[in-house]
């Protein structure tokens, strides 16, 4: 007996069907939100300046040798070690002092970039004209420089000569502690003629 074909319109074949449509919506929804968060958080980039020189002494020596009381309730520009003022943090040692101010944060909160800026020709040879000018022309010569030498070696023989002297007066002044004024009677009446060593 055969059996009716009616699996034409079950599905059995338990394969998960997706419906693309829906699908394709759920994509094009989830670029637009991305696209969204982009544009909300990226405003126009900023534009930050080159790096440049410091125009101040940066004071790593006015501490050195000195002592501080050090309490857990100062404020952080009393506390031991360095003060950025420009981030508010307190570094301990002064290298990494100077590690954080040329760094990277530092330089940002001051509104430049790690980059710098490209030198022309121009400004290189307009800096060279301005060292030219600072530096006085026809201050030193060869002849200055053998003076220099000649001068430095009859100091350090003159200083050689004056140890020499103070030695020997040393020694004298040694062997002079050294002899023992002794009565001649008395020495005579002990059988010798002196304490003092037969070296003169």
């Amino acid at each position: 007996m055969a059996q009716p074909n009616n699996t034409a319109g079950v599905d059995n074949t338990f394969r998960r069907k997706f419906d693309k449509e829906e699908y394709l919506q759920r994509a094009r929804e989830r670029e637009e939100k991305e696209l969204e968060g982009r544009s909300k958080s990226k405003g126009p980039p900023v534009q930050r300046k080159p790096l440049k020189h410091r125009d101040y002494e940066v004071d790593l020596n006015s501490r050195l040798g000195k002592t501080q009381v050090v309490t857990p309730i100062a404020p952080l520009s009393q506390q031991a070690g360095y003060f950025c003022s420009v981030c508010e943090c307190v570094v301990k040692d002064s290298a990494n002092y100077l590690d954080h101010i040329n760094g990277k944060k530092h330089q940002r909160a001051l509104g430049m970039s790690m980059r710098v800026e490209r030198a022309s020709l121009e400004q290189v040879q307009q800096r060279f004209e301005n060292l030219k000018k600072r530096k006085d022309p026809g201050t030193f010569t060869e002849q200055d420089l053998d003076d220099r030498i000649l001068k430095q070696q009859q100091e350090e023989e003159e200083k050689k000569r004056q140890r020499r002297e103070r030695k020997k007066e040393k020694k004298k002044e040694k062997a002079v502690e050294e002899e023992i004024e002794v009565d001649p009677d008395v020495a005579a009446m002990m059988g010798f003629g002196g304490f003092g060593s037969s070296k003169k």
